[in-house]
């Protein structure tokens, strides 16, 4: 009986360790895909236009695609199934790209309209494909492989935003850009090949709703009612959209200049600086797994979102400091150690709210219900990237990282207690 039950353990172990590696060979290839082609198409717009505001379109076409998406995208995750929608994500973008190349090829111009056309449609496939997979994670690996799985999920990520970007630009040099695209579409195509081979139902229960007739209003509206019940969700979902306002009020806008207009380094450390980040959340990623067993889900977000505050007092007050500090050695070693422990906090952040969500939301609604807080993450981002960008040039930039840093520490000690 206890040589059956080794020999069960391990056959467990090991279905979850191929599908952790196919997961994480298949979502490489398909998220460094689209963060590299991202970033090359928008260098080819601002070299065929030299036009800072084409530039800005394309990308901002991407988040609005995105946006406009990601609620459906949830539907779909909940009502079809998970497996067959993410493999037709990647094909879809895998043709896209194959197609474009091919117009190429005959003699058609990449122009402006090809390119926000394709950029609309990449990121809209891409974000189907990435609501489908975070809403079937559970379903992928049994519980006590999930929160390695979500880690994987952030290094992944965090690794495509600086080598995605690296790799999108070394090809725009040195490559035509129809070459590119055409590379670029055969990764697609290996990713939705891998995922054939991933077991989408290694721990699955069935559920009924599935079989329903698709319907997007009376669906989303279930994830409403479904939401209105679970008091213990809105309240993640609340911590979650808040942590984001606060990273756009407070970091992504005043960060960029503090950096470079007032303490006036040059774009290279900017970058340096930058590229910090992701190295942060790799680290945070790696060692979350490791201790998350020891401490409870309310104790590390708390502790993490203490921690991010502090960065972002920490980066209104480096102002203070390079009035008396002004070696540039210094200032970029002070940045950087703030910059790794703002990517470190946020690993600590994520991770442990999704893992809570995924493991929480019943599978019927896990789709629609992620769908929905990444919506009103995505539409929240923006707003106090506005807010921080007029208040930039009414008050002192330095104003806006403490202060945001201080509003978010009390929110802190006034909310996720409550948990």
């Amino acid at each position: 009986m206890l040589e059956t039950k080794i020999k069960f353990n391990k056959v467990t172990q090991n279905r979850d360790l191929l599908n952790m590696s196919l997961f994480s060979l298949a979502s490489s290839i398909s998220i460094f895909g689209t963060s590299a082609y991202n970033f090359a198409i928008s260098l080819y717009v601002l070299k065929i236009t030299n036009s800072g505001l084409n530039f800005a379109t394309t990308l901002i076409l991407g988040v609005l695609s995105v946006i406009a998406v990601t609620p459906f995208a949830g539907v779909l995750a909940d009502k079809l199934n998970k497996k067959l929608i993410s493999i037709t994500a990647d094909i879809l973008n895998g043709f896209l790209l194959m197609f474009i190349y091919l117009l190429i090829r005959n003699g058609y111009t990449l122009d402006l309209k090809l390119i926000y056309i394709s950029t609309f449609f990449l990121n809209f496939f891409s974000t189907i494909y990435g609501i489908s997979i975070e809403a079937a994670k559970p379903n992928l690996v049994h519980e006590n492989k999930l929160i390695s799985l979500n880690s994987i999920s952030k290094v992944i990520e965090s690794s495509a935003s600086i080598s995605g970007p690296m790799v999108g630009g070394l090809f725009f040099a040195i490559l035509n850009i129809k070459y590119f695209i055409f590379i670029n579409s055969i990764s697609f195509i290996i990713s939705a090949c891998l995922q054939l081979l991933i077991d989408f139902r290694l721990n699955y229960s069935e559920v009924s709703s599935n079989n329903k007739k698709l319907s997007f209003y009376a669906d989303i509206n279930d994830c409403f009612i479904y939401l209105n019940k679970r008091e213990d969700i809105i309240k993640m979902t609340i911590i979650f959209v808040a942590i984001n306002f606060f990273i756009g009020l407070s970091i992504n806008i005043p960060m960029p200049y503090i950096i470079n207009n007032i303490m006036q380094l040059n774009t290279k450390l900017y970058g340096l600086i930058q590229s910090t980040y992701s190295i942060g959340a790799i680290l945070g990623a790696i060692i979350i797994k490791k201790i998350i067993k020891n401490f409870s889900l309310e104790k590390i977000i708390k502790s993490a979102t203490i921690l991010l505050s502090s960065c972002m007092i920490a980066l209104g007050f480096s102002v203070i400091i390079q009035a008396k500090i002004s070696d540039e050695t210094f200032i970029l070693i002070y940045f950087v150690l703030v910059t790794i422990l703002i990517g470190f906090s946020i690993s600590f952040i994520d991770i442990p709210i999704f893992y809570f969500l995924q493991k929480t939301i019943s599978d019927e609604f896990r789709g629609r219900v992620l769908g929905l807080v990444i919506s009103i993450a995505k539409i929240v981002l923006p707003i106090a990237l506005i807010i921080s960008g007029y208040l930039i040039n009414q008050v002192p930039s330095y104003l806006l990282s403490i202060v945001g840093g201080i509003l978010l520490f009390i929110f802190t000690l006034l909310f996720i207690k409550t948990i």
